[in-house]
């Protein structure tokens, strides 16, 4: 297959490098493809009686000051990776999983390249993984690299 657009999607966690590395050498090995970087910042939700309704539909300051920590995240995780991409975004969403959906049909994605965190027990039942989440449900061919067990946030 002729990937045209690859999207890279991170957590901006520790072990993100070497997501970033995977996706970077397919680029580098396919002439004329373009590399996309998407980071998603969950939602703040907001409770009005009985429902609970996203603050950025509401108010656009709201989720900004994540946003602007995560962009500046972003643009170091760029840097540090060599990454150019003509695209890095980062973006709000009610989950990682509707986030990574929509972008791929809206931005038509060739492929996804996502890490996925090992997990047992417990932690496997209750919160699941993103990209077992997202496979079923995006158009286009999908690249999961397996990650060790979560990391802690890069500081």
């Amino acid at each position: 297959m002729s990937y045209q657009h690859i999207l890279l999607v991170t957590d901006l966690l520790a072990d993100a490098d070497i997501v970033a590395q995977k996706a970077k050498r397919i680029v580098d090995n396919r002439p004329g493809s373009k590399l996309s970087v998407l980071h998603i910042v969950k939602d703040t939700m907001v409770g009005f009686g009985y429902e609970l309704v996203p603050a950025s539909s509401l108010y656009d300051e709201i989720d900004d000051e994540r946003c602007q920590e995560a962009r500046a995240k972003l643009a170091q995780f760029l840097e540090r990776n060599d990454l150019n991409a003509v695209n890095s975004e980062v973006t709000t969403a009610i989950s990682n999983s509707e986030g990574i959906v929509n972008y791929c049909h809206k931005n038509e994605v060739d492929l996804l390249v996502i890490g996925r965190h090992e997990r047992h027990g417990i932690a496997a039942w209750i919160s699941g993984a993103t990209a077992d989440n997202i496979l079923p449900n995006v158009p286009c061919d999908s690249l999961v690299v397996r990650l060790d067990k979560p990391v802690s946030k890069r500081s």
